[in-house]
């Protein structure tokens, strides 16, 4: 009997993560209705995880290590690193993962109904943020999508992404191509949605959430939520960060875009033109307004 199961490439990259990852992977491996391959990209880390994972790839086919010894510099180079190594052209879909969440058993298989309608190439979805004690916050990114928001921000987070696999070798393709512009973006995920986006590639965000989203004081991004999440936030802010990620995504997915060329102005005066448009540059009002005061304040 043939076996019509879709096929998975799930690229996961993993630091230091020893005390959540083994959860993680095994949510990944009881995913329903789908066959799954996990390729983990470890960077250089001082706990362990490399020889885990090593022993788990040992007994468990499904599990493949990629060569370790390398130190990337950070989340988004590791998952440049999966991308560029992982020949998952045999398979139907290719999907990001963390190495600290907990995946509901239904995850790809949702994200494969939505993908295989025709309508759409890629997917991402809400999550549910949870804390060591016992608070959980929903993370919604399922508002309608605006006309230039992919400028401003991602799609949600990269650990809920599922890409149809022709349309993921050609993101592959762009991304080698320019190898010396996507690597200095922290935000592999942005980026990615921006790609396709710009490219007018359909993408699916689904208003339920399938990851519990743990949060740890070793969380790259996390949930924005609370004090502590607003003043890292506001941070990133004035140190220029979101500016820079903003400027370096908009150059090389949209170059010749009228909001491409205000958003990466180095001028303050000339980012104010974007005031107008501010309603098409994020999905949340909330966001549009927090945008719309760092512009007016000129820390964006």
């Amino acid at each position: 009997m043939l076996n019509n199961r879709p096929r998975v490439a799930v690229l996961l990259a993993a630091y230091n993560g020893m005390e959540y990852i083994s959860e993680q992977v095994d949510s990944i491996l009881q995913q329903e209705h789908v066959d799954v391959d996990i390729y983990v990209s470890v960077d250089r880390c001082v706990d362990g995880t490399q020889l885990w994972v090593q022993a788990l790839a040992e007994r468990e086919p499904r599990v493949k290590l990629l060569p370790y010894g390398a130190a990337s510099g950070g989340a988004g180079q590791n998952f440049y690193r999966l991308i560029a190594d992982v020949d998952y052209s045999n398979h139907d879909y290719v999907a990001f993962a963390d190495q600290d969440d907990i995946w509901l058993p239904g995850k790809l298989a949702r994200g494969h109904q939505v993908l295989c309608s025709g309508q759409y190439v890629a997917y991402s979805c809400n999550m549910m943020a949870f804390w060591p004690n016992g608070t959980e916050s929903r993370v919604t990114k399922s508002q309608a999508q605006v006309a230039h928001d992919y400028i401003f921000e991602s799609g949600g987070a990269g650990c809920t992404y599922l890409f149809s696999v022709p349309c993921a070798l050609q993101m592959k393709a762009f991304l080698s191509t320019n190898r010396d512009a996507v690597h200095p973006i922290d935000s592999h995920d942005w980026l990615i949605y921006a790609w396709y986006r710009a490219n007018g590639l359909p993408w699916f965000i689904d208003e339920q959430w399938w990851i519990r989203y743990r949060q740890h004081d070793a969380n790259q991004v996390g949930a924005n939520r609370g004090l502590r999440a607003l003043a890292r936030r506001l941070g990133r802010v004035r140190d220029g960060w979101y500016r820079s990620e903003v400027e370096k995504i908009a150059r090389l997915v949209d170059p010749a875009g009228s909001i491409s060329k205000l958003a990466s102005s180095g001028r303050w005066c000339v980012r104010l033109g974007l005031i107008p448009h501010i309603n098409q540059l994020r999905r949340s009002r909330i966001e549009r307004l927090i945008l719309l005061a760092f512009i007016i304040l000129g820390i964006f």
